[in-house]
């Protein structure tokens, strides 16, 4: 199968950072990468382009990552609570996605897409989990998440957690 070349605009996991010309299958490019204007292809006119707005992209990225990094510092430690219905062996009658998370982490006050949440499958099991959340392509972080049958168990699961890091670590030291 034939690749394409494109330039990068902004840094993207397991591909390259802004300014690399990579190759990539072509439906990539053209359906995930060109539309959100992530990269551009890789022709004469567009290197060219690319290397007299080098500068202006740079610090547009700069910007956007150090907006991301207050962001970053004002959801650390976060938690989130998601009352679901399960069963008595703790299995969830449907599951949580990703829309389902960022749309708790909305209601905190932060504005987040279901895109951002880096949430391998759906869960389906009532407990509690730590998820990234992808401000930026340089900048993440982790949230609690704690899924139960109600908000009272979903608070005493995260206690619980709490107590059992705080336990480990100190009988490491």
């Amino acid at each position: 199968m034939e690749h394409v070349k494109v330039i990068l605009l902004q840094r993207v996991a397991k591909l390259g950072v802004i300014g690399d010309v990579v190759n990539v299958k072509p439906g990539f490019a053209r359906n995930y990468l060109l539309p959100k204007k992530i990269a551009l292809r890789a022709t004469e006119s567009n290197l060219k382009y690319f290397e007299q707005q080098r500068a202006q992209i740079e610090a547009d990225n700069a910007k956007t990552r150090a907006e991301a990094e207050k962001i970053a510092e004002k959801m650390q430690n976060l938690a989130v609570t998601l009352a679901r219905q399960a069963s008595e062996k703790g299995q969830l009658y449907g599951s949580v996605t990703g829309r389902d998370v960022a749309a708790a982490i909305r209601a905190q006050g932060f504005m987040i897409t279901a895109g951002q949440v880096n949430l391998d499958s759906p869960i389906k099991v009532l407990g509690v989990y730590e998820l990234a959340i992808d401000l930026h392509p340089e900048v993440s972080v982790n949230v609690k998440l704690s899924v139960a049958k109600s908000e009272e168990e979903a608070l005493s699961q995260i206690s619980e957690t709490e107590a059992q890091v705080e336990e480990t670590t100190s009988e490491q030291k």
